[in-house]
């Protein structure tokens, strides 16, 4: 196994991104692998490049006066944890405004509340987005599926000697997490009480969840309770999947559900450190169905704001739709080898009007259930599946 993956999607999706906007944000979590990727792509540039990371103390220093320090920088500058120096995004909107664009930037945040907030309502219509997530399937390879789902995307999870080491790196990463980087972006919730909310959401992963129902056990507001989960899903740490919300006379689900961005991660709330450990913990099935969930979608080049479930309360329900345009591709996700075609999945198609619904498996092959409706190996997506376009 390579020390290092180099991540090419990546990176010409934010080489796109630099050559139609002046400004670029790549988004992520901590340790996702935003610095390795912005080096990498300031060693591939043949003029003048630039870095500064936002937790050094000279950098900061420099950037205290953010117009004066960039003002008179040519080619690309890299601004890495860069929510921290707010007076950055004024600056950058004069700079942004010269013309024929002296210097672009490349903007690295981790905690996405500060940064997306501050560029949205600053440097609307100059900055474009990239969210970077951890190691997909597609780059370590259908051969390593079975180590992604256990360790997760992290570069450091997943790269690690053995599943010991990995284990010992997530739980470091979640106790810094939650001591540090949280309380770094002004939150004040105590570390303890976050770690047990966080915990407990882990046994909500791909299931609708109840704010009401998490407060009654901390003696909180349903609203706390709400905060506490818009903060994880904006450090990246978790996803809303939304419900979609058809026209019929059907009563529908309204809420959304619960997924954590990184298996990893999950396994380690979980308290699972081996393969062995997950096949016998109960959230085995669910913690396949949000990693199957995850590589889909990434597969598809679905953007967030297309992916939806769908579910009524007579019974019916997708664990997946994606919406592009006038199409509808519904998934549904079954750790199983042997798929087959439930009335539940008719009545998806049907009434959401699939072009096609995919039952995404465990075993080896790929072979139709019925009209539009086929059984696809999840092995086999790359071959079976074909991206949007």
């Amino acid at each position: 196994m390579p020390k290092d993956l180099i991540r090419r999607s990546e990176l010409v999706g934010i080489e796109a991104r630099l050559r139609t906007h002046p400004i670029v944000a790549v988004l992520g979590a901590r340790q996702v692998g935003k610095t390795t990727l912005a080096r990498q792509i300031l060693g591939g540039r043949r003029g003048e490049t630039h870095f500064f990371d936002a937790e050094r103390a000279e950098d900061a220093a420099t950037l205290s006066q953010p117009e004066l320090a960039l003002a008179r920088l040519r080619g690309l500058v890299v601004i890495d944890e860069a929510q921290r120096v707010p007076g950055v995004f004024p600056a950058l909107r004069v700079l942004a405004d010269r013309p024929r664009h002296p210097a672009r930037f490349l903007l690295l945040g981790s905690a996405s509340p500060d940064l997306v907030g501050r560029s949205s309502e600053t440097l609307a219509g100059r900055i474009d987005f990239h969210e970077l997530s951890g190691f997909s399937l597609e780059e370590v390879g259908i051969d390593h599926l079975d180590r992604l789902w256990l360790r997760g995307g992290f570069p450091r999870s997943y790269l690690a000697r053995n599943d010991r080491e990995s284990s010992a790196w997530r739980r470091g990463f979640v106790r810094t997490f939650l001591e540090r980087d949280i309380p770094q972006l002004g939150v004040r919730v105590p570390a303890a009480t976050l770690r047990r909310a966080w915990g407990m959401l882990a046994h909500y992963h791909g299931q609708v969840w109840n704010a009401s129902e998490i407060a009654r056990s901390f003696g909180v507001a349903h609203t706390t309770v709400r905060r506490w989960v818009d903060l994880l899903e904006g450090t990246f740490m978790i996803r809303q999947l939304l419900p979609w919300s058809a026209n019929l006379k059907k009563r529908q689900v309204r809420a959304p559900k619960i997924y954590f961005t990184d298996s990893g991660l999950l396994h380690q709330l979980l308290g699972v450190r081996t393969r062995r450990e997950l096949e016998a913990h109960p959230k085995l099935g669910a913690s396949w169905e949000g990693f199957a969930l995850d590589c889909v979608a990434r597969h598809l080049r679905a953007e967030r704001e297309e992916c939806y479930f769908w579910a009524t309360y007579s019974g019916a329900e997708l664990d997946l739709l994606v919406t592009r345009g006038n199409r509808r591709l519904g998934f549904e996700f079954k750790r199983t080898l042997a798929p087959s075609v439930t009335p539940s999945m008719r009545v998806a198609l049907e009434d959401l009007d699939l072009e096609r619904l995919d039952v995404i498996h465990a075993g080896e092959r790929t072979f139709q259930l019925a009209p539009r409706i086929r059984a696809v190996a999840l092995s086999r997506i790359f071959e079976d599946v074909r991206p949007l376009r």
